[in-house]
C-alpha cells in the first residue's frame, strides 16, 4: 500500500541486491532536495523524498496541521519502503529544522493505532540537523518568553498553505514597519491580510519536551547536527544529551541553515562537507560499528580547531560590582517600558535620559580567553510589578569597540512586587576564543523586541494583552555574577570523531 501523501523515490542507476534507503520528509517542497537525494543515490542508498500531508506535491492529500500527523505519517512511508524489492530493510530518516522533527517523531513519536509497536515502522538511524522539536519547543523559550519574530515570518511563509512565500512578512513589514507592535498579537493574521487559523493556537500548544522525555527510550544511533547561532541550538543539545541510543554531535559556527550561514567567527576548518559526514556516519551506524555513548564535537569560533564536548568543564566568576569582575557603567535601577522596550535588531546602546537597561563591562582581556561550555547569568534583582521578563545579553566587544553577540538568555518571574529576588538565567553553550583587549559587555533589560513579545507587566498573557504597563527595575551588585566555562578540553577531528 502506498504511503499518504505519495513518496518521490530516487534508486542508484545500477544495483545487484537490496540496498538501505534514507526517507526525508519536509513542509518545504520535496523538489529542493532532488539534488540531495541524487547525491545519496551515488552513494549506493535509495532516497525517499515526501512532502508531508498537504503541502506542496502532497496539497491534495489533505490540510496540513503543522506536527499534528507526523508520527503517524512517518511510520506509514517507514513499513511502505520495507516492502519494496530494492530495500535491504535498513532505513535512515533524515532532515533539517521541521524534517528533523519529522525524521525524530519516526523514532521517538506517540505512535497510536494497532502497529504502534511494529518495528518496521521505526527507522534504525536518524541524522537529525537543527531539529525544530516540537511547537511549543519553537515558539517558546524554555523560560515561556514568545518567539516573536521567528514566528510570525515562519506562519506568514508557510503556515495555513499548501504552498510558501517565503517574503511575506518582509513585505507586510515594508508596508507597515510597526506591524508587530499592533496589539494583541493573536491579530497579526488580520494585518497580514490572510487567515492564519493557527496562530492563536500556537501559543497554547501544550508541554515542552515531549520528544526530548522519550529520548532516554531510543536505542537507534542519532547525529545531531546544529550551529552555535542557530535559536535550536539548545534543543540540538538537550537531544544529544538525552538520547539513549549511540549518539553523535557535530556543533559548529554556524545559523539556521548551517555551513551555508557561517558565522563571522567561523574559520576555514569550519567548512564541513556534511553530506560526505552524513554518507559516512550512516553507513557506520546502519553496519553497527558505532561505539555506544555520547561522543561528537564542537567548533571554538575565531580558532581553527574542534573539541570534545566537556560535561563538567572549569568555570569562573565575573562578580558584578568588582573591578575584575563587571562593573557598573549605568542602569542599576532602570525602567523596563514596553512601549519603549529595548531592541532585538540593534547592539548600539542608544543614549536615554532614564535607562532602559543594566549595563556592565570587563576590564579588557590581557591574554586570549577560550570560552567553551554553558554560560549562565545569576543575578539578585526586584522588579515593582508582579509579572516580569528577564533578557540577559552578552556581548564581546572588540578593541576597537565592535559588537559581536555571544549570548542571550531568558527568564521570566512572578516574583512578590518589589521584593528582591535570587534567579539564574541561563546563556546557552558558549564556543568563541576572545582576543587580548576584548571587553565583555552585559546588559540586562525587560524585553528583547521584535524577536520576543513584550511582556505587559499586568499578568496578562503577553499574545493577548492590549495594556502595557512599564516595570521598574533593581539589580543589585552583591550577589549577581556572570559564570563562564573556560577551556576547551580534548581537540578532536569532528569527522572521524562521529563516525567511530
Amino acid at each position: 500500500m502506498t504511503p499518504h501523501p505519495h513518496p518521490h523515490l530516487t534508486l542508484p542507476e545500477t544495483r545487484a541486491r537490496a540496498i538501505p534507503a534514507v526517507l526525508l520528509r519536509t513542509p518545504y517542497d520535496l523538489r529542493h532536495h532532488l539534488p540531495e537525494a541524487r547525491a545519496w543515490t551515488t552513494r549506493g542508498f535509495a532516497a525517499v523524498l515526501q512532502d508531508v500531508r498537504g503541502r506542496h506535491t502532497a496539497a491534495d492529500t489533505g490540510t496540513w496541521h503543522p506536527y499534528r500527523s507526523e508520527a503517524a505519517d512517518t511510520a506509514a512511508t517507514l513499513r511502505w519502503m520495507r516492502e519494496q524489492p530494492w530495500s535491504d530493510g535498513r532505513i535512515v530518516t533524515v532532515g533539517a529544522s521541521y524534517a528533523a522533527y519529522c525524521a525524530l517523531t519516526a523514532a521517538l513519536g506517540d505512535h497510536s493505532g494497532p502497529a504502534a509497536d511494529d518495528p518496521a515502522g521505526r527507522p534504525d538511524a536518524v541524522i537529525a540537523a537543527v531539529p525544530a522539536l516540537g511547537p511549543a519547543e519553537t515558539a517558546r523559550e524554555p523560560s515561556g518568553a514568545e518567539r516573536l519574530l521567528g514566528r510570525a515570518g515562519w506562519w506568514a511563509a508557510h503556515g495555513d498553505r499548501a504552498d510558501s512565500d517565503p517574503a511575506a512578512l518582509d513585505r507586510a513589514l515594508a508596508s507597515d514597519p510597526r506591524l508587530l507592535e499592533h496589539l494583541p498579537v493573536t491579530t497579526l493574521p488580520e494585518r497580514l491580510g490572510r487567515p492564519l487559523p493557527s496562530w492563536p493556537a500556537l501559543w497554547h500548544t501544550g508541554p515542552r519536551d515531549l520528544l526530548v522525555s522519550r529520548a532516554p527510550a531510543a536505542r537507534p544511533p542519532l547525529l545531531a547536527v546544529g550551529g552555535t547561532r542557530d535559536p535550536f541550538a539548545a534543543d540540538t543539545l538537550r537531544l544529544w544529551r538525552a538520547w539513549g541510543g549511540p549518539a553523535r554531535l557535530l556543533l559548529g559556527p554556524w545559523g539556521h541553515a548551517l555551513t551555508a550561514n557561517p558565522a563571522p567567527e567561523a574559520r576555514a576548518a569550519h567548512r564541513i562537507n556534511l553530506g560526505g559526514l552524513y554518507v559516512r556516519w550512516a553507513r557506520a551506524a546502519l553496519d553497527g560499528t558505532l561505539a555506544a555513548g555520547r561522543r561528537g564535537a564542537v567548533a571554538l569560533g575565531d580558532s581553527p580547531h574542534w573539541y570534545a564536548p566537556d560535561p563538567a568543564p572549569p568555570t569562573v566568576s565575573r562578580p558584578f560590582g568588582h573591578p575584575e569582575g563587571l562593573r557598573l557603567l549605568h542602569g542599576g535601577d532602570f525602567l523596563a517600558d514596553p512601549g519603549h522596550p529595548v531592541r532585538s535588531d540593534r547592539l548600539d546602546i542608544p543614549a536615554h535620559r532614564a535607562p532602559d537597561r543594566a549595563l556592565l563591562l570587563t576590564p579588557p582581556l590581557p591574554r586570549p580567553l577560550d570560552l567553551f561550555g554553558p554560560a549562565e547569568a545569576r543575578l539578585r534583582a526586584t522588579a515593582d510589578t508582579p509579572a516580569a521578563d528577564w533578557f540577559v545579553r552578552l556581548t564581546a566587544l572588540d578593541p576597537r569597540g565592535r559588537a559581536q553577540p555571544l549570548a542571550l538568555g531568558t527568564a521570566r518571574r512572578a516574583d512578590p512586587a518589589g521584593r528582591s529576588a535570587e534567579f539564574t538565567v541561563p546563556l546557552g553553550h558558549l564556543a568563541r576564543r576572545l582576543a587580548p583587549g576584548t571587553r565583555l559587555r552585559l546588559e540586562i533589560a525587560g524585553h528583547h523586541f521584535p524577536a520576543h513579545a513584550r511582556n505587559p507587566h499586568t499578568g496578562e498573557d503577553p499574545v493577548t494583552a492590549t495594556r502595557l504597563l512599564p516595570s521598574y527595575r533593581s539589580v543589585r551588585m552583591d550577589g549577581s555574577a556572570l559564570l563562564l566555562a573556560t577551556g576547551p578540553g580534548r581537540r578532536v577531528n569532528p569527522v572521524q570523531e562521529n563516525c567511530t
